[in-house]
């Protein structure tokens, strides 16, 4: 990846964060913590790698993506109108009655490949799309984001197992290890570690990468790539709450948003980011 591309991607993915914080404080509830950690690898989705058209949101060779943690619908919101599909206002909006924003994705705003919330459920559905490409013979590729909290819910297994099964290489499955989830750390509430060799052990192939760097993002879509006849697990080490000082690594973004010295604090820390990567 070239520096100016790479340059691109962090001050995007600088602006969707910035777009998450504002969300959350207008809608006066949300989940700051757990958008802030996958905003990157939504930059570099929507902004390189995916095959899509605000234009037309339900071409039927698009690529999919499915927000298994659907609590995270923030980061998603904010990306969707970074890219495009519908003006940045919206987001002012949100888990407002009667707003095109719910709380969780919801198929009917453009963009949103996917109802989902009740955890599990997502990747379950990615499943099913690709396996529908596969029947189809379409050459889409489906991405799913799940939290690693998340892979404590037994259907994310028996969809392991479907995905593998079937061959799933049309499928990659990222898994935001941020190591946090809303009661505490993941190794204390129910611990799924190891993740790496579970997903292996169900037959998926797995690669490792940092969350926030982009290049190494880059090498882990690019060898998801290579991959034939199984589907893949791409596991991210992240940070919750990145980007923000006071919420990175912090349980207590769950669930919660800023107020109006916080929201005040985030957005003049991430203006100041921003301004840094496009001077």
């Amino acid at each position: 990846m070239d520096e100016m591309t790479k340059k691109q991607l962090q001050a995007t993915a600088c602006r969707i964060r910035m777009g998450v914080i504002e969300s959350t404080y207008y809608a006066k509830s949300g989940h700051p913590g757990g958008s802030l950690s996958i905003c990157d690898i939504l930059a570099y989705l929507y902004f390189l790698k995916m095959h899509v058209d605000p234009k037309k949101p339900e071409m039927p060779d698009r690529d999919r993506m499915v927000l298994s943690k659907g609590h995270c619908a923030p980061a998603l919101y904010s990306t969707l109108a970074e890219r495009g599909f519908f003006p940045k206002e919206e987001l002012k909006s949100l888990r407002h009655i009667g707003a095109m924003l719910q709380g969780h994705p919801s198929i009917h705003i453009p963009g949103v490949d996917m109802s989902s919330g009740s955890l599990g459920q997502g990747i379950s559905a990615a499943c099913g799309m690709a396996l529908a490409g596969k029947i189809d013979h379409s050459s889409y590729k489906v991405y799913s984001i799940l939290g690693d909290g998340e892979i404590e819910e037994g259907q994310v297994w028996e969809a392991a197992m479907f995905a593998a099964q079937y061959g799933l290489d049309n499928l990659v499955a990222i898994v935001d290890h941020n190591g946090l989830q809303i009661d505490g750390k993941i190794t204390e509430v129910c611990s799924p570690e190891p993740i790496p060799e579970k997903f292996e052990a169900f037959g998926w192939h797995v690669i490792q990468m940092d969350a926030h760097d982009f290049d190494s993002i880059d090498a882990a879509m690019q060898e998801a790539e290579t991959i034939v006849g199984k589907p893949v697990a791409i596991v991210q080490e992240s940070v919750k709450g990145k980007g923000v000082s006071f919420m990175e690594n912090q349980v207590g973004w769950h669930g919660k948003a800023p107020n109006t010295e916080e929201y005040e604090q985030a957005m003049s820390e991430l203006d100041s980011q921003l301004k840094e990567l496009e001077g």
